[in-house]
């Protein structure tokens, strides 16, 4: 099979602005070195591209799919596909050359590619309608991905709305059945949260509802047999973007999480990101480790996760709203010390009954597209490297 640089298959350009030109609410993504954009309130592309970090501190460098109106920063190549190249098997050529992109990649303490490191990757030269075969195949698989995240964003959305409606304007089926706070529920003025709850709810610190908090630590790097096993450890990636973590990009061995025993979460855990990038939130769905980066509450009863989950999400968001991309690191006392109004038992009970569903639906959605991540991945190579054909009249 013949080959040529991906260079002579695709333009290549680089953003203009700097990191910190992104906004609160853009109108139009803006494509740094992180893995998910930010937002921006003005665009310079509009095109079909792939986009390629140039940059990154530990070489986990990433490659991006977008169509329409963005931004991108400086150290982001924008790449577009000539005549007669099919930008989608440009997309999955270079998922498949990841892992030599960043062995090639320049620098100490922070990863570059430049662009000579980019355009010297080799592409597979094979005609238009086979290369739209190909690409097409991992594209099914990914597009049936991202519907499934769409669906679990829905759903979130969904249970949310059930959450404000009984939490934020404390609308709660009464015992009649009727919205409390609308059916003249009389509310008493809390002191320790400055506002208004129900009568009969209570106020306190997080620690004072579900005691059992854990801060994650990391196993000693420099022995490399602490790493590699079965045992999931949960870092900010693995949180990001997701309300369960059903899988992680590092794992510890038996020896490394004995080294720690006192750090594992069990399955259900809520898993806080508090240092770096705080207010990220995830359930455990097996029995982990995290790093030090996270604090996980672990729920004494059951039925106060969903509540809790989308209590913290509203903490951290009011706080990011009020001090802006600023908003400060936060330790375990401080985690521990979140005030929060708490409803009476039956109230939280009959929420959980009435969302598990939802929530099941999503961790469903969420396991699937683990499977279809690891069928997509390993077609990839394969299909690539033409050691499996595709039949172009199915």
């Amino acid at each position: 099979m013949m080959i040529k640089n991906i260079g002579k298959t695709c333009n290549i350009t680089t953003g203009k602005l700097d990191a910190n030109k992104a906004v609160n609410d853009g109108a139009y993504p803006f494509f740094t070195c992180a893995e998910f954009p930010d937002k921006i309130d003005t665009f310079a592309f509009d095109d079909d591209v792939v986009l390629v970090a140039g940059n990154n501190a530990n070489g986990n460098f990433h490659v991006s799919r977008f169509k329409g109106k963005f931004n991108a920063y400086q150290r982001t190549y924008v790449l577009t596909a000539k005549n007669g190249e099919d930008i989608n098997y440009i997309y999955y050529t270079l998922k498949l050359e990841l892992k030599r992109l960043r062995e090639r990649s320049q620098g100490t303490q922070t990863k570059f590619l430049t662009m000579p490191i980019l355009t010297n990757i080799v592409v597979n030269d094979i005609k238009y309608d086979d290369q739209v075969a190909i690409s097409s195949i991992l594209s099914r698989i990914d597009k049936k991905i991202e519907l499934n995240n769409k669906i679990n964003k829905e759903l979130e959305a969904t249970a949310k709305l059930i959450y404000d409606y009984w939490f934020v304007q404390f609308d709660f089926p009464d015992k009649n059945g009727k919205p409390y706070k609308s059916s003249g529920g009389k509310m008493v003025y809390n002191q320790n949260l400055k506002r208004e709850i129900p009568e009969g709810w209570v106020s306190g610190s997080l620690r004072d509802f579900e005691p059992k908090i854990i801060t994650g630590k990391t196993p000693s790097t420099k022995d490399k047999n602490n790493f590699g096993g079965e045992i999931p450890f949960i870092c900010i990636g693995d949180v990001r973007g997701n309300m369960y973590i059903t899988k992680t990009e590092i794992t510890l061995s038996e020896v490394g999480a004995a080294s720690q025993n006192n750090k594992f979460i069990p399955k259900d855990a809520i898993c806080v990101t508090c240092i770096a990038s705080p207010g990220l939130i995830a359930f455990a769905t097996s029995e982990s480790q995290t790093n030090q980066q996270l604090n996980s509450v672990i729920c004494s009863k059951k039925e106060n996760q969903y509540f809790l989950y989308f209590y913290l999400k509203d903490y951290f968001n009011f706080a990011r709203a009020k001090m802006g991309n600023t908003f400060a690191n936060m330790n375990k006392d401080d985690f521990s010390s979140i005030l929060l109004p708490y409803p009476k038992n039956e109230i939280v009970d009959s929420f959980s009954e009435k969302v598990k569903f939802i929530f099941d639906l999503i961790l469903q959605n969420s396991k699937e597209n683990d499977l279809l991540t690891k069928k997509r991945d390993w077609l990839l190579p394969m299909l690539m490297n033409g050691q499996v054909t595709v039949n172009k009249e199915n």
